[in-house]
C-alpha cells in the first residue's frame, strides 16, 4: 500500500466513482488509475467499491472504512510536510483559498499582491464562490482556508478568526428619487423599491431580509448576483436600489453613483478566516492573515490550530480602519 493509491482512492470517492475525473484530479492517467486501485484491492484482499460493467457502482462498507482512514493517512502525510517545509524556510508551495467574489475582487488582491513579492515561490489559488458554497468546498478539504463574512456566530467548525469588520451600503443612480433625501434612510425607505443585491439575500436566513420582516415588510428583489460589480452594473441601468458591502465602493463610482446614509439600518457583518484544525499552518498562509488584518499574532493562530484557541480574538477594526483599505470616497455622499 502506497501514499499514491490511497489518494487516487480518495479522488475515485471525491469524483462521484468517475474514473476519467478522478485521473484528471491526480494528474493520472485512467488506466494507470485503474492499475493502482486493482494492486490495492488485491493487496488488502477486498474490494473497495462494487461494479456495474466496467464501471463503479458504489463504495463497499470495508471500501467506505478504507476511504475514511486513508484521508487521515493524507492529511497527516501533508502536516509531515508542511512542518519540514516550515523548519527548512522553504517557501515553496500552493495556497488554495476559496471566498466570496466581493472578498476576492475588492479585499484580497493588494494582500495577495504583497504575499507574492514576500513568497514568489508559491501558488496562490482563488476558489470564489456564493457565500452557500464556500464552506462546503472548505469541509471537503479543497481549499486550505477560508475567508467568508456573517451577521451572526462564526462560521463552521474550523478555527474562525475574525479579520474586520463592515456594513453594507445603498447605492441609486444620482437621477433616482432617494438621491434627493436629506436624511438617514429607513426601511420603509426601501418598502416596494426594487432592489438589487447578492443571491445571499434570497436565503430564508438573510439578515437583509430579517430586516424587512422586522418591519413587517418583504424584500422586493429586482434582480440578485454573487459579484458586486454586477450589482452596481445592474443598477446603473436603472433595475433598482443597489445594496452591497462597502469593500465594493469605488472611487469612480462617484460619477454616476450616489450612496444614501444608511448608518445602522442592517446589521454589520464580520469577515472571518476559517482555518482547518487538521493541517498545520504554512509560515506563508499565517503570512495572508497578518496582511488582511494586522491586529492579529501569528502565534496565536498557530495555538489555535494546536488546540489552545484563545479565549477572545483581538476585537476586529473596521474595514476603513485597515491600513490601505479605503475610505467611503466623500464625492459618493455629496
Amino acid at each position: 500500500m502506497t501514499l499514491t493509491q490511497l489518494r487516487y482512492l480518495v479522488a475515485i470517492s471525491d469524483a462521484g466513482l468517475n474514473i476519467t475525473q478522478a485521473a484528471e484530479h491526480v494528474h493520472a492517467t485512467q488506466p494507470g488509475l485503474s492499475k493502482q486501485l486493482k494492486q490495492l484491492e488485491d493487496e488488502l484482499g477486498f474490494q473497495l467499491f462494487a461494479r456495474k460493467g466496467k464501471s463503479l457502482a458504489n463504495v463497499t462498507p470495508a471500501g467506505q472504512q478504507v476511504i475514511d482512514r486513508a484521508r487521515i493517512i493524507l492529511a497527516e502525510a501533508r502536516n509531515i510536510r508542511a512542518i519540514a517545509a516550515n523548519l527548512r524556510g522553504d517557501h515553496q508551495g500552493e495556497l488554495a483559498i476559496t471566498t466570496t467574489h466581493t472578498q476576492a475582487r475588492f479585499v484580497l488582491p493588494a494582500a495577495i499582491a504583497e504575499l507574492k513579492r514576500l513568497y514568489p515561490a508559491i501558488g496562490v489559488h482563488l476558489k470564489p464562490h456564493g457565500d452557500a458554497q464556500v464552506m462546503g468546498l472548505f469541509e471537503r478539504g479543497e481549499a486550505d482556508l477560508a475567508i467568508i463574512s456573517t451577521t451572526g456566530a462564526a462560521p463552521g467548525d474550523g478555527v474562525a478568526v475574525p479579520l474586520f469588520r463592515w456594513r453594507r451600503v445603498v447605492v441609486v443612480p444620482r437621477g433616482h428619487a432617494l438621491a434627493g433625501l436629506q436624511r438617514p434612510l429607513r426601511i420603509e425607505d426601501l418598502v416596494g423599491q426594487p432592489l438589487v443585491s447578492y443571491e445571499s439575500s434570497l436565503r430564508p436566513e438573510s439578515s437583509l431580509r430579517r430586516t424587512f420582516e422586522e418591519a413587517g415588510a418583504v424584500p422586493n428583489f429586482a434582480c440578485t448576483s454573487r459579484d458586486a460589480d454586477l450589482i452596481k452594473t445592474y443598477v446603473r441601468a436603472g433595475l433598482g436600489v443597489g445594496i452591497f458591502a462597502e469593500m465594493a465602493l469605488a472611487e469612480e463610482d462617484a460619477r454616476d453613483l450616489k450612496a444614501l446614509e444608511a448608518g445602522s439600518l442592517f446589521p454589520e457583518c464580520t469577515t472571518w478566516l476559517v482555518l482547518r484544525r487538521d493541517r498545520v499552518l504554512r509560515a506563508y498562509a499565517a503570512a495572508l492573515a497578518g496582511l488582511i488584518a494586522p491586529q492579529l499574532d501569528p502565534r496565536d493562530l498557530q495555538r489555535a490550530l494546536n488546540g489552545e484557541e484563545p479565549a477572545a480574538w483581538p476585537q476586529p477594526p473596521y474595514w476603513r480602519e485597515l491600513p490601505n483599505a479605503g475610505f467611503l470616497p466623500a464625492a459618493l455622499v455629496a
